[in-house]
């Protein structure tokens, strides 16, 4: 096998399928790789030791990688050249037990905001969001685990945002994942001493409408969003916790009080995308199906908080009158909706209901 020649291959075929990650998976006696597709693994290809071994050897070497050191786990990026384009690459490897290597390829830039809405179980989530980022000025927060969807969901909410109206718009990201001309995009890039702080300083100074955050991801960055937040712009970041509750106490731990977050945030939204079941798989919607299409085959499930809930949380108060006359869509209410209409199975169910909600 030339490795360079079925590593073009495997590049082009994964990004005509969309792929957000390769794996390259050892066995005992061979490799697997499989497609991180919709959220599901599909098996691809099968590679004898040897075989495996030497791709996982020639992205090491292309990505500056140490191909000699296969004990510690180590990370790398770069641009692979295809016949029609270019995909920017990030890759892992880390080794098991017996010091086979496996190595995951992650693949960014492959896709744009369509203008058709995202595909969602309940509207009134999302038209809540699109509501939200209609606003001037504030905070607007979305959390979610890895691969949920909340970046295509902030460039999706915002790009409608400016139909019929010239705005602009910066993105602060690391790094950027989805390519949008109607956004000024901007890296962070570390070993350039270009920070994430350092990019919403200037950002800042740039006078834009909207300002999309990758992530809050330390104090510092926290600071500067909730200062852009307060000097007028509308700023929609991500931000981690297991739902919407457990937001306010992250900002917490990043040294933001109740008083800041009270004039800054104007809402929270967790997401997650869910597979959604087949009747004719009798299953989660299998990547070989055509009952539903390739970029159908799952669906965003919103909780958001906005208004008196948002404020009796951020009060302290577990309730209040205004917040026990509204029914609580909580994510756990509305996943017990979702299964019980069938649109999912219940082990799609069991596996994304957040614990101790």
């Amino acid at each position: 096998m030339n490795a360079e020649v079925f590593a073009e291959h495997l590049l082009t075929l994964a990004d005509s399928f969309r792929t957000s990650d390769v794996h390259v998976l050892p066995e005992q006696k061979h490799y697997d790789i499989y497609f991180r597709l919709n959220g599901q693994m599909s098996k691809q290809f099968y590679l004898d030791h040897e075989e495996g071994s030497r791709l996982i050897s020639y992205f090491k070497f292309r990505s500056n990688m140490d191909v000699s050191e296969k004990r510690r786990p180590q990370s790398g990026s770069m641009t692979f050249q295809l016949k029609e384009k270019e995909v920017d690459l990030r890759f892992s490897t880390i080794s098991n037990y017996q010091s086979q290597e496996s190595l995951v390829i992650r693949l960014l830039k492959q896709k744009e905001t369509s203008e058709q809405d995202i595909k969602t179980f309940f509207k009134y989530e999302y038209g809540v969001l699109k509501k939200l980022v209609d606003s001037k000025s504030g905070l607007l927060l979305f959390s979610g685990p890895v691969d949920s969807g909340k970046t295509t969901t902030m460039y999706h909410l915002v790009k409608n945002r400016l139909k019929g109206e010239k705005q602009q718009v910066i993105t602060v990201e690391d790094p950027v994942e989805i390519e949008e001309s109607a956004f000024l995009q901007c890296q962070v890039n570390e070993p350039a001493g270009v920070s994430y702080e350092h990019l919403l300083k200037s950002s800042l100074r740039h006078h834009p409408d909207v300002i999309i955050v990758g992530e809050i991801r330390d104090e510092e960055t926290a600071r500067m969003v909730m200062r852009g937040a307060l000097t007028g712009h509308l700023i929609v970041a991500s931000i981690h916790a297991k739902n919407c509750r457990g937001v306010i106490s992250r900002l917490h731990e990043l040294g933001i009080s109740q008083t800041l977050m009270k004039q800054t945030l104007i809402g929270i939204a967790f997401q997650n995308l869910l597979p959604l079941y087949c009747p004719l798989c009798k299953q989660n919607c299998q990547l070989d199906c055509s009952h539903f299409s390739m970029d159908e085959k799952r669906a965003a499930l919103f909780e958001v908080k906005t208004g008196s809930d948002l404020l009796s949380w951020l009060e302290g108060e577990e309730s209040s009158l205004e917040a026990a006359a509204t029914p609580q869509r909580e994510f756990n209410q509305l996943l017990k909706k979702v299964s019980a209409y069938g649109y999912i199975s219940e082990q799609t169910h069991n596996r994304f209901q957040i614990p101790n909600q």
